[in-house]
């Protein structure tokens, strides 16, 4: 797993050059964010099931088909692995949120996830609007804790929907 630094040193390592002013300038940003991203993780951590909970109840009152029989929540097996997802999403974009950098969610998240939908025929639209109803709550639960600047917030939860809705699952 890279995090922000990790990764700009590779970067800088693999092409053989001391670090230039973008590669500073982005190091300045990520320790100057650091307080603020272990605050929103500490957020995050403290309501985690809360804001699972929350977001589920969201996304079937705006989709309820997806609970009534013959929906991808029907049963209480599959809306157990439903919420079971949406925590797993919530802890690796807490985890990416902390590092400054998605690698982790590539890594741990989204690599198996497209074969596994597919071989259970999960439906991704719905999937995507959780993860972006889930984004909206943690951005609140981080403002509640008060965090100002909260722009890393977006970046995990944004690049999960983006990879989930521009790959044919």
């Amino acid at each position: 797993m890279q995090d922000a630094v990790t990764t700009i040193i590779r970067n800088y390592d693999l092409a053989g050059r001391y670090f230039d002013r973008d590669a500073v300038d982005n190091l300045k940003s990520y320790f100057a964010s650091g307080n603020d991203r272990i605050q929103a993780a500490t957020a995050i951590n403290a309501e985690a099931a809360s804001i699972v909970k929350q977001a589920s109840l969201n996304l079937f009152d705006e989709l309820p088909e997806l609970i009534r029989p013959g929906g991808n929540a029907y049963t209480t097996r599959r809306y157990a692995a439903c919420l079971r997802d949406m925590d797993y999403y919530l802890r690796y974009a807490t985890y990416a949120i902390v590092a400054g950098n998605i690698d982790v969610l590539n890594e741990r998240v989204l690599q198996g996830l497209r074969e596994t939908y597919n071989s259970l025929n999960v439906p991704i639209g719905p999937t995507v609007r959780g993860i972006q109803i889930m984004k909206t709550i943690v951005k609140k639960k981080v403002e509640e804790a008060g965090i100002n600047n909260i722009s890393f917030v977006d970046q995990p939860f944004d690049y999960i929907t983006q990879e989930l809705s521009e790959k044919d699952i």
